[in-house]
């Protein structure tokens, strides 16, 4: 796979639109007169992370009924020709704007390619389609991201002697291609640490992680001192064999999307970061950019990247991601993607009040 390089970093400034419920999967609001056109958003899955059902959804349903926009907003469960089902109705069903979450660059470049031909404009959330015809690309800044779970995990490793093993996204997802370059940006700098193992995840599957994982754990017999886990889903099957072999809490472990499962783990002691990519503030960005669109406005991007295997910069929205210790849980609920209730049930009480976190 070609690699996507950044050429702007930026962060999004622009107004934050007001909320209200919404529970259905698709309609208008009631918050104004309503925008000719209508936002068709396919999400990928419900199996890598819990984010893209309990809080990028709920988070578009949202906005997008505060701005009184006619929607949709469907989930491909992780098949790539579910996903091509949707966007054909979509389209038939009259969508102006598509915004999808790929699930490899192929069959996405697919679908915006023929969302094209019927005049239907294209954006790219979370995960750039390499080859694509996107208008705009919106997405937290991948390699930043990267590079904050190395320096996480380097604080707490510390300088001395270490074997790391890494424990990579989707092979067909090009943000795991950020992330993994990011991350080895600062731990490769760092000469006492011994690159002992690294693996894909295809598809994100946790389930396929703890095998690997565990290979990887075994090949080396147990003498690792730190993983670079690319999410907090694949973190938590690398704290299951951790755990199954007494290292739980020993070995620190990387995670990224400030999940439950995530804070929870990071609060026990198990897992030694996870970066927060608020699922709020990105739902809002592509809300508030399809929504101009609707209305026939360009997008307003704040950068660009460059997609090599299409031989294009492609306008994009960047985000800044927050890199979440135990220190700093409190930002998390802070900003709304999650409640202190979520993270402190009964197990992990003590551990909140110990944290400061409510």
């Amino acid at each position: 796979m070609k690699r996507t390089r950044n050429l702007a970093l930026a962060a999004v400034m622009g107004a934050t639109l007001a909320l209200s419920a919404c529970g259905s999967d698709s309609g208008g609001g009631d918050g104004g007169d309503a925008a000719e056109g209508k936002i068709g958003v396919i999400l990928p899955d419900t199996k890598s992370s819990v984010r893209w059902e309990s809080a990028d959804k709920p988070a578009l349903e949202k906005a997008f009924k505060a701005a009184n926009v006619e929607y949709t907003v469907q989930n491909a469960e992780g098949s790539a020709e579910t996903m091509q089902t949707i966007a054909d109705s979509m389209i038939t069903d009259g969508v102006t704007v598509l915004a999808i979450v790929n699930l490899d660059s192929d069959s996405g470049a697919a679908i915006q390619e023929k969302a094209k031909s019927q005049g239907v404009k294209t954006i790219d959330y979370d995960r750039l389609t390499l080859g694509g015809s996107a208008d705009v690309y919106i997405s937290y800044d991948n390699s930043k991201v990267g590079a904050l779970q190395g320096e996480g995990l380097q604080q707490c490793l510390g300088d001395e002697a270490s074997n790391v093993i890494y424990l990579n996204g989707s092979p067909t997802d090009n943000n795991a291609t950020l992330f993994s370059e990011g991350a080895h940006s600062v731990l490769d700098e760092v000469s006492d640490y011994t690159n002992v193992g690294e693996q894909a995840v295809p598809d994100w599957d946790n389930e396929q992680a703890v095998t690997i994982f565990e290979q990887l754990y075994t090949k080396v017999d147990g003498q690792v001192d730190g993983v670079y886990a690319a999410n907090d889903g694949l973190a938590g099957a690398v704290i299951s064999i951790l755990d199954k072999n007494g290292q739980a809490g020993e070995v620190p472990v990387t995670g990224q999307d400030a999940s439950v499962e995530g804070l929870q783990n990071i609060l026990s002691g198990d897992q030694c970061m996870t970066i927060q990519k608020s699922a709020n503030g990105q739902a809002e960005a592509l809300a508030e950019t399809a929504i101009a669109m609707v209305k026939g406005d360009e997008p307003e991007a704040t950068g660009s990247v460059t997609d090599e295997d299409g031989g294009r910069d492609v306008p994009a929205i960047l985000l800044d991601p927050v890199l979440i210790d135990k220190s700093n849980v409190q930002a998390v609920v802070d900003a709304g993607d999650l409640k202190a209730s979520d993270i402190c049930t009964a197990d992990f009480a003590q551990f909140c009040e110990e944290a400061g976190v409510q």
